[in-house]
């Protein structure tokens, strides 16, 4: 019996232990690349510079490394995060809609996580004229 009994007063605030919980500057890269990509409007992350750094990569051999998080950048200090984008637009969207859309679904799937956050940087690296390929 006391042993249900613990089990459902962990379940309640006052009874959970107290502690800290970190979340990584990559894993907050990892959500705010994929809360980007959902938005229409963004055909890719990274522009020229991080296909460059993207091709150096594949040649010697470290194609793998960083794949999910390629054209972001995030700082997490004291639960609050700061996080850099670079995107390339589909010409058929206009910037500034593209990039209100981006920081509200960043910022939602950020909060989600339990953080909060500061400020969300965008820089439009490229445009697609032809859409998005594929």
């Amino acid at each position: 019996m006391d042993h249900e009994m613990t089990q459902e007063l962990a379940m309640t605030p006052d009874a959970v232990a107290g502690g800290r919980t970190d979340v990584s500057d990559e894993v907050v890269e990892k959500i705010a690349v994929a809360a980007a990509k959902s938005v229409p409007g963004v055909v890719e992350l990274g522009g020229d510079i991080a296909r460059f750094f993207n091709a150096v990569l594949d040649r010697v051999g470290l194609d793998q490394v960083g794949d999910a998080r390629r054209g972001c950048s995030a700082h997490v200090t004291n639960g609050g995060a700061v996080i850099n984008l670079v995107i390339v637009t589909d010409a058929g969207h206009p910037v500034p809609e593209v990039t209100t859309a981006v920081r509200v679904e960043v910022t939602r799937a950020v909060e989600a996580y339990g953080l909060r956050v500061d400020e969300i940087n965008i820089r439009v690296d490229d445009v697609a004229i032809d859409g998005p390929a594929g």
